[in-house]
């Protein structure tokens, strides 16, 4: 009997096996998510003798005595070899014909991977890794599949899937004009994400830390989004409502892209939010918005990158000053300090930023400040004295537009803290900008086309 009949017959015997084992299990009490279980068991099983036939009917890749590549080269057939495959299904070895020391037409034909593991376990490999660390992945696939597939390689894994990441991104389309709303927005933050230190040299091991020095440090992750929203007008007393209850109006942004990248200079995520915005600014133009908070270097790179952008200092941000300077005079979680900060943000939404910053300097020569009360409300005078140029909320409130980076927490959030700050998770640099790289792909919701179009290639036939 061929190898093709044998595998025929054991499919069928395996269906009928199946077929049977539901039967018995119908005449009988049977919890129906046993019965569940086993056949989904049973059909991992048969999955994998059809991809045995499968493979029995492609053949060795017999080509010939020779093969000629694009180069010119001409190849000598050789031995059938055999390579392993980790299907979905389970482990299975490939034979095939080798030419020269490697070639294997039928490689290219079945366009196998570069690694035993198949394209589709890759992907949901992958897929649970941007969700959960690499061991819980690598758990969840053994419970589903019976498959280990160990931390060490899901992370070579999604690395190199990764590395695709930039060149796809650079290739999106801008999202159609009939579905952006009127304001184009940018915005940017940084979150902390805890990497390993170094390993110190051998003159050094052994010593112990310093007081106070951690066995981690953290490198911040520059995140940023761009969006696009529809003006929305609302009072300054509507405003004053929701930070006293801590409450944020909900964004409603229009294909909102996020990503992260663990820079020191910032330099190439400004590159890429303004690539976007220059794509998606339509015609005629929109208006451009830029959110972010005082940090100086931000601000320095919208200049560049974005000069066209209104910029917005993220009002949530300045509530934080105020809080510290509430606290230099009135208790925390007091009436007195809510009345304290509720005044000036209503002062501040009016656009009498001047007014503040002269008031909170008359209060620390009237109270005398000293010591650490006076070097705090230095920090909030001198903050909200830098940031003036992007504190008119009068006029950004009667324009309609966003004053709070909410889409750029919610980012900071989503894309890194869930993922890269989860109880005793270390990361290098280059494993934490993969996953960071992996994660928007999924956050964005451009997995499909990624893993479509980077690692998986057309077939050759």
């Amino acid at each position: 009997m061929k190898d093709m009949d044998r595998t025929v017959v054991e499919a069928s015997a395996q269906f009928e096996a199946l077929l049977g084992s539901v039967n018995e299990a119908a005449a009988h009490p049977t919890a129906l998510h046993e019965v569940e279980g086993d056949v989904f068991r049973a059909l991992l099983a048969l999955g994998r003798t059809l991809l045995i036939h499968f493979l029995q009917q492609k053949g060795v890749g017999d080509g010939g005595e020779t093969v000629s590549l694009d180069t010119g080269e001409i190849l000598l057939r050789g031995e059938i070899t055999s390579r392993p495959y980790l299907s979905i299904f389970g482990e299975i070895d490939i034979e095939r014909y080798v030419y020269g020391s490697k070639e294997a037409p039928l490689d290219a034909e079945l366009n196998l991977p570069e690694w035993k593991y198949s394209y589709l376990l890759q992907e949901w490999g992958l897929n649970f890794t941007t969700k959960e660390s690499f061991q819980e992945a690598g758990q969840t696939l053994d419970q589903i599949l019976g498959l280990d597939l160990a931390v060490g390689t899901l992370e070579r894994l999604s690395r190199k899937v990764a590395d695709e990441v930039a060149p796809f991104r650079e290739d999106l389309p801008a999202p159609p004009p009939e579905e952006e709303a009127d304001l184009l927005v940018a915005t940017v933050d940084c979150k902390g994400v805890p990497l390993t230190r170094a390993k110190k040299t051998s003159s050094k091991q052994g010593k112990r830390r310093k007081k106070g020095e951690k066995k981690n440090k953290k490198k911040m992750a520059c995140v940023g989004a761009v969006y696009t929203i529809d003006p929305f007008v609302r009072t300054v007393d509507d405003i004053v409502d929701e930070a006293q209850r801590k409450a944020r109006a909900l964004d409603r942004p229009a294909h909102k892209r996020v990503q992260a990248e663990l820079l020191d200079d910032k330099e190439s995520l400004f590159a890429s939010l303004a690539l976007q915005v220059g794509q998606r600014r339509g015609e005629p133009l929109c208006t451009v918005l830029f959110l972010s908070d005082g940090e100086r270097k931000l601000w320095t790179l919208q200049k560049q990158y974005l000069p066209e952008a209104i910029g917005i200092l993220d009002l949530w941000h300045v509530m934080e000053y105020l809080w510290k300077g509430a606290h230099i005079f009135h208790p925390e979680g007091s009436s007195q300090a809510e009345a304290w900060v509720g005044q000036r943000l209503e002062m501040l939404l009016q656009g009498k930023v001047g007014y503040v910053i002269g008031g909170l300097k008359q209060m620390s020569t009237k109270y005398a400040l000293k010591g650490t009360k006076k070097k705090t409300l230095h920090r909030v005078i001198t903050h909200f004295y830098n940031n003036r140029a992007h504190m008119h909320y009068d006029e950004y409130i009667a324009h309609g537009y966003p004053i709070g980076s909410g889409v750029a927490e919610g980012a900071c959030r989503h894309l890194v803290k869930d993922r890269m700050e989860r109880t005793g998770m270390r990361w290098t640099e280059d494993g934490a900008q993969a996953i960071l790289d992996l994660r928007r792909t999924y956050l964005n919701g451009d997995w499909k086309e990624v893993t479509t179009h980077t690692f998986i290639k057309p077939c050759q036939g």
